[in-house]
């Protein structure tokens, strides 16, 4: 009897609330957060590790930056925006600060579209009240820009310490950048990360603990699966404009909703290198996975707005799948779609499942038999991270196909 093959594959969905809007088009997600794609360029001094300034920009209110004791007065940090940007609206969190007195106070926040050091022009100063969450402030001027500073002048009477838990930052992006190709080898804190982007799809691997990568990328934001020796789980990057630095958070398996740890990187060779377990490509990688593990994460296929129809981008990802079956004559695949929480609840199952029939519908005009070939829509019934942050659902609205015998 031949080996049934349901193979498991989530692919990441990449729906306009990831942050990626239109030139004409406002998003009710942060500018200035991981989840749109920004980027920390200029650190003004944390604590330590678990109060950065990269916390400021989770969107979780619950986790911040705090100075260094005594350092509470002028602290800057400078965010790379994922494209230039206009703004209509800020918010401060302080709801969570450590004591009263610590909050941030007195705030100035300028724009430049030259570099991350000049350049600058103010478009608000704010000043906040201690201990509290959703503290929001119109913003007027038609200022744009690409870098935006923040500079923490004061605090509400502390002489130890400031805090800011989280800042936001809405309004609407004015360019669309192509992401050079990311493929090199990188210096990360996780040794060296062997990374190999084909079309939309990135696979890859990195020197500890038999380290694999499985992912994709849209605009400078990549989404991916790490596996190791001991245990796996999901990962985000943020790209800077260079294609040739990156800072990222992950998280283990089952754990997600936790705060993410850092993960980042900068490239010191364009050729890939490689490692001795990684078999060099998202084919490759996707089959040797599956008939290994019966499991295998794919991300980089996206979808218009709120619709079924895939983007051209993602024909390639897709390619691979087809050349996957064409090679493994056996497998036969469920494509199952997901949804994060945004919209109404029979919306999503809706479009979840229409998405994993697109899918399908590809793998057919490609030649692939449609008895081998099935869908079932989850909707957001099924989530893999908190529906709390941009990140979070990011990780929530893919395909998964999971791998019997």
């Amino acid at each position: 009897m031949k080996k049934l093959f349901v193979i498991s594959v989530t692919i990441l969905f990449q729906f306009y609330n990831v942050g990626f809007c239109s030139d004409d088009s406002p998003t009710d997600i942060s500018l200035a957060s991981f989840s749109s794609g920004a980027l920390l360029v200029k650190q003004w001094a944390g604590y330590d590790s678990q109060w950065g300034n990269y916390w400021i920009m989770d969107e979780d209110p619950k986790s911040g930056w705090c100075c260094h004791k005594g350092k509470i007065l002028n602290n800057v940090c400078v965010i790379e925006l994922a494209e230039k940007s206009v703004f209509d609206r800020v918010e401060f969190d302080t709801g969570s600060i450590d004591g009263a007195g610590r909050g941030a106070k007195d705030i100035a926040i300028e724009l430049s579209n030259d570099s991350a050091a000049e350049g600058f022009t103010k478009i608000l100063s704010v000043s906040l009240v201690d201990q509290k969450d959703h503290q929001s402030f119109p913003v007027t001027s038609d200022t744009s820009g690409k870098w935006l500073r923040l500079t923490v002048k004061n605090n509400h009477g502390s002489s130890d310490y400031t805090e800011l838990m989280d800042f936001r930052a809405y309004g609407k992006q004015l360019t669309k950048t192509q992401l050079p190709d990311i493929s090199g080898t990188y210096k990360t804190n996780y040794n060296d990360f062997h990374i190999r982007q084909q079309g939309t799809s990135v696979t890859g691997c990195y020197e500890y603990e038999q380290g694999l990568l499985n992912g994709g990328i849209e605009k400078n934001i990549m989404r991916l699966t790490w596996k190791e020796t001991k245990g796996q789980g999901p990962a985000v990057m943020i790209f800077n404009s260079k294609g040739d630095t990156f800072f990222g958070l992950w998280w283990y398996e089952g754990r997600e909703n936790e705060r993410g740890s850092i993960w980042d990187g900068q490239k010191i060779a364009q050729a890939v290198g490689g490692c001795s377990h990684w078999a060099g490509g998202v084919q490759g990688q996707m089959t040797k996975e599956l008939l290994e593990a019966g499991r295998v994460r794919l991300y980089g296929i996206n979808f218009d707005v709120d619709s079924d129809v895939i983007r051209d981008e993602s024909k390639p990802t897709l390619d691979k799948i087809v050349a996957m079956l064409r090679s493994e004559k056996d497998m036969h695949l469920i494509v199952e779609g997901h949804t994060d929480s945004d919209g109404e609840i029979q919306h999503n199952q809706i479009l979840s499942q229409k998405r994993a029939e697109s899918v399908k519908a590809y793998l057919i005009s490609a030649g692939i038999s449609s008895s081998r070939l099935s869908t079932k829509g989850f909707g957001e019934s099924k989530p893999v991270a908190p529906n709390t942050t941009g990140t979070g659902k990011a990780q929530n609205r893919r395909v998964e196909l999971v791998a019997k015998e």
